[in-house]
């Protein structure tokens, strides 16, 4: 759920122009989120009409935030999503300690903002797919294993689209950096999948909303004190 974020985050630390840095962790994600949707595919943690919903303006949102990635103020767009991003985590948090039931019924109801958002988010930011898109869908009290496997099925059309864009526009200049990112999200993707399947709801819930509001008030944080 972290993937693109974390490793941006990386490339940027190392001089990566941040276009280019979108660009090459695009690149890696179309073979990782390939293996991590298909692995949770054969889990059971597909809902498709979901991925349907959320792919088709994930791609239109992300060919667009390529296009546009270098002329938006990301000084003031970062902040205001990881603000979001945290009030998301908290409301998850809250779920897992209140322990409410999921209700399948909140599987397809307005899916295509949140999808349109995750893949502009993602393609301006070189990460924020998951974050966005998973973390709202829990919020709305999606069962967690659904929720991020479909998110991640959803999102290998989402990098395909923006990986396309940036190869016609820049280009990917970072390929040794891809390969790395391709070799070790490979190894990991199949492991995480099942271990969602086997971490009971309430526990992985709390999981993620750990990590949405730990990632989001240090970017928050970063924001205002750079």
């Amino acid at each position: 759920m972290a993937y693109g974020l974390t490793a941006s985050s990386v490339m940027l630390a190392q001089g990566v122009h941040p276009a280019m840095a979108s660009a090459g962790v695009h690149a890696a994600e179309v073979v990782t989120t390939a293996l991590s949707g298909a692995a949770h595919w054969r889990l059971g943690h597909v809902i498709p009409r979901l991925v349907l919903r959320l792919a088709v303006p994930g791609v239109v949102g992300g060919v667009f935030g390529a296009l546009v990635a270098s002329e938006l103020p990301m000084h003031l767009l970062k902040p205001a999503v990881s603000f979001y991003l945290v009030i998301m985590g908290l409301i998850v948090l809250r779920r897992a300690v209140m322990g409410r039931r999921p209700d399948p019924s909140l599987a397809t109801r307005d899916a295509a903002p949140i999808g349109f958002g995750g893949g502009f988010l993602d393609a301006v930011g070189g990460g924020g797919w998951g974050p966005l898109v998973t973390s709202t869908l829990i919020g709305r009290g999606l069962d967690p294993k659904i929720a991020i496997g479909s998110s991640n099925a959803a999102e290998f059309f989402v990098t395909v689209a923006v990986s396309a864009a940036f190869m016609t526009s820049i280009g990917i200049g970072v390929w040794p950096i891809v390969i790395g990112l391709v070799i070790g999200g490979a190894i990991a993707a199949p492991f995480a999948a099942l271990a969602t399947r086997h971490m009971p709801t309430r526990p992985l819930m709390g999981v993620v909303g750990v990590v949405i509001v730990a990632l989001s008030a240090t970017s928050l944080i970063r924001s205002f004190t750079t």
